[in-house]
């Protein structure tokens, strides 16, 4: 376990993603910082589609929210949307990452290069494989705790 092992203790199970600052180093800080601040804790998969990603990370359960910091710029690197991915969710604007991420369920090249890739669930995929899925998901699943593996 490195300084960079986050541990998502969720209503399906924990889930531990190996972070990458070298893809993303103003990411994984933000990320680290909101972690240790318990901003995840608490918080609903709020998006969840079969075959592609469950999406967190927003404190109002919408998909709308973000934490109190201003958005980070892009760091878009060249490694692959696949199972396991965690990267950052935007809007149209490609700095306006935040506080929300995703998991992808299974590949999802088609967002290599325009989404922040920031790590990878490194066990618990089963877990992940068995939050409640909708868009917006009823009576949805949640981050217990999320917390760094060396806090």
């Amino acid at each position: 376990m490195s300084e960079n092992t986050l541990i998502l203790e969720t209503t399906k199970g924990d889930v531990t993603i190996e972070m990458r600052p070298d893809l993303a180093p103003g990411h994984v800080a933000h990320i680290k910082k909101l972690v240790g601040e318990g901003f995840y804790d608490g918080i609903v998969f709020h998006r969840v589609i079969d075959g592609f990603m469950a999406q967190t990370g927003c404190p109002n359960g919408t998909g709308m929210g973000g934490s109190k910091y201003p958005n980070i710029k892009a760091e878009f690197n060249a490694e692959p949307h696949v199972r396991g991915t965690t990267s950052m969710a935007r809007s149209q604007n490609p700095d306006s990452a935040n506080s929300q991420f995703f998991i992808c369920f299974d590949d999802a090249s088609f967002l290599d290069k325009q989404y922040t890739v920031w790590g990878k669930v490194t066990s618990g995929m089963e877990n992940v494989d068995k939050i409640k899925r909708g868009e917006p998901v009823q009576n949805p699943d949640k981050i217990i705790k999320a917390r760094m593996a060396d806090a």
